[in-house]
């Protein structure tokens, strides 16, 4: 038990030296990297955030670019990843237009429907509708006005 105890103990210890040896730096496309091993020599000093056997307080704090790379190098990687991120935007762009153009054909359809219908009752011919029971009712006054009210409320909405 006390060898168990003593094995679990150094592993202990051997976890948090390895975690101690890390390094952080700044590469020259802008990206930061963690890594066990030195950066490579073309990384300048002042893009070392962090190293082993110095604490995060007394190092040397990443700029948020470097000033050897005005633009970052982009791989085909991310060449083909941004065309693709395009690629979907102008479909998105496209699947949204052509929704607003059946939205605005349906709502020219209703207002053309709605006219029609204000253009009916104004002649002031009698007008009918089939009730729940299938029997024929004809309009009268207060219908007439509650049935040109719901005309203008639809061709306020449709007609602009």
């Amino acid at each position: 038990m006390q060898l168990f105890r003593n094995l679990f103990v150094a592993a202990l210890c051997t976890f948090g030296l390895a975690a101690q040896a890390q390094w952080q730096w700044v590469d020259n496309a802008g990206r930061k990297v963690f890594s066990d091993q030195a950066p490579p020599p073309d990384i300048p000093l002042k893009n070392i955030v962090k190293q082993p056997g110095k604490s995060a307080a007394t190092s040397v704090e990443a700029p948020s670019a470097p000033a050897s790379a005005a633009t970052p190098q982009l791989s085909n990687d991310d060449k083909e990843l941004l065309a693709k991120k395009k690629k979907a935007d102008s479909e998105a762009m496209a699947r949204i237009k052509e929704e607003a153009d059946s939205l605005s054909k349906i709502k020219a359809t209703n207002c053309e429907k709605a006219k029609a219908n204000q253009a009916l009752l104004d002649s002031g011919v009698r007008m009918a509708v089939t009730n729940a029971k299938g029997e024929r009712e004809f309009l009268d006054d207060a219908a007439r006005a509650a049935e040109q009210r719901r005309i203008r409320t639809v061709m306020e909405t449709n007609c602009k």
